[in-house]
C-alpha cells in the first residue's frame, strides 16, 4: 500500500467524449489549467481520433501545446490506431494509451478492430515510438478495457485477459491498465486480477486501474487497487464519462470524492480540495444542462479534514 498516489484526470478526454455538448476550446485550455492549478500533475486531455466521430476531441493536438507550457504536468492523450500515434508524437505528448478491450465484439464495435488488427497496430505504435530521439519517446501504456466485464458479451474470462495481456507487452507497450470499462468490477474481482496480471506480464507493467462507477462500487474498487500497491487513479470531475460503444456504461468515478477518499485515509495525492472543487465551474459554464455528480462538493469538507 502506497502513501503517495497519482489522480489521472481523464475528463477532458474520456468526461467529454461522452457529453452531448462541446466545450469551447479557450474554456478547456482554461479548465486543464485550473486542473493543474489545483495540484493534478497527470491529465489525459484529448484522443487522436476522426473528428467527425468525435467533435468533443477536434481540439486535441491544441490541448496538448496548451498542457505542455504547464510545468510539470504529465501529458497523456488515447490513440487507437498508428495515425492517431502519429498526431500524438508529432504534438510532444508525454504518453499515449492505447485502449484494447478485452471483449472482442466491443472491440470492433468501439475501435473498428478484431484482437489481431489491434496487437498489430499496437506493434506498429511501437515501432514507431522506437524510432523516436531517446530523450523524447512517450510512454506507451496497453489498456485492457471491459478487463472486468462487457455489457455486450456479459462475463469476461480472466485467462481471456491474461492472454491479451501477454500480447501486449510482446508488442512492445511499456505499462498495462486495467479498465473497468462498464463498471461491473467488484473488490475481490480487482484484486485478484491485478495479482494475476502482475504474475504474466510483470509487477512493474501493472501501475494502473481505470475504473467506472455504474453500480456504486468505484471507490470500494479503487481501495481494492491501492492495497495491491497500484500507484496511478483514473478518475474524472464530477463524474463526467461513459463509453459510447457500451449500453448502460455510466460515468467514471469522480475526482472530488476519489481525492476526498484518500485524505481521509492520510494518503497524499498533491491536491487542493478548495481548489479542484472551484473547478466545476469550468463544466457548469462549458457543458450546461449536462448532469455532474459527486458526494464531497455536494456535502462540503467534513469539519476534522483541511483542504
Amino acid at each position: 500500500m502506497r502513501d503517495h498516489i497519482t489522480i489521472s484526470e481523464v475528463g477532458p478526454r474520456d468526461g467529454l467524449q461522452n457529453c452531448k455538448g462541446v466545450m469551447p476550446t479557450d474554456l478547456k485550455k482554461r479548465w486543464i489549467t485550473a486542473l493543474y492549478e489545483a495540484g493534478i500533475r497527470e491529465i489525459e486531455v484529448g484522443s487522436f481520433v476522426p473528428p467527425k466521430l468525435f467533435p468533443q476531441l477536434a481540439d486535441t493536438a491544441e490541448m496538448v501545446a496548451h498542457a505542455k507550457t504547464l510545468s510539470g504536468l504529465r501529458v497523456l492523450a488515447l490513440v487507437p490506431n498508428l495515425r492517431g500515434a502519429q498526431g500524438a508524437i508529432a504534438a510532444g505528448v508525454d504518453a499515449m494509451g492505447f485502449p484494447l478491450s478485452v471483449s472482442e465484439t466491443h472491440s470492433r464495435k468501439n475501435l473498428r478492430q478484431t484482437h489481431d488488427q489491434a496487437v498489430e497496430n499496437v506493434r506498429q505504435i511501437a515501432g514507431l515510438i522506437a524510432e523516436q530521439p531517446e530523450h523524447s519517446r512517450p510512454s506507451f501504456e496497453g489498456a485492457l478495457s471491459t478487463a472486468f466485464g462487457c455489457s455486450i458479451e456479459g462475463v469476461i474470462k480472466e485467462k481471456a485477459v491474461l492472454r491479451l495481456a501477454e500480447r501486449l507487452v510482446e508488442a512492445g507497450v511499456d505499462e498495462l491498465g486495467l479498465s473497468d470499462t462498464v463498471g461491473y468490477a467488484n473488490p475481490v474481482q480487482v484484486k485478484r486480477l491485478i495479482r494475476r496480471t502482475r504474475d504474466v506480464a510483470g509487477a512493474d507493467r501493472v501501475k494502473s486501474v481505470h475504473l467506472h462507477n455504474t453500480y456504486g462500487q468505484g471507490l470500494a474498487n479503487a481501495f481494492a487497487a491501492w492495497e495491491e500497491g497500484i500507484e496511478t487513479f483514473d478518475s474524472s470531475l464530477g463524474g463526467l464519462g461513459g463509453c459510447p460503444a457500451s449500453p448502460g456504461a455510466s460515468g467514471n468515478i469522480v475526482t472530488e470524492d476519489m481525492v476526498q477518499m484518500f485524505h481521509a485515509m492520510g494518503v497524499e495525492t498533491g491536491v487542493d480540495m478548495d481548489k479542484l472543487i472551484a473547478t466545476r465551474a469550468f463544466l457548469e459554464e462549458g457543458l450546461p444542462g449536462e448532469a455532474i455528480y459527486g458526494f464531497t462538493p455536494n456535502a462540503g469538507l467534513p469539519k476534522h479534514m483541511v483542504a
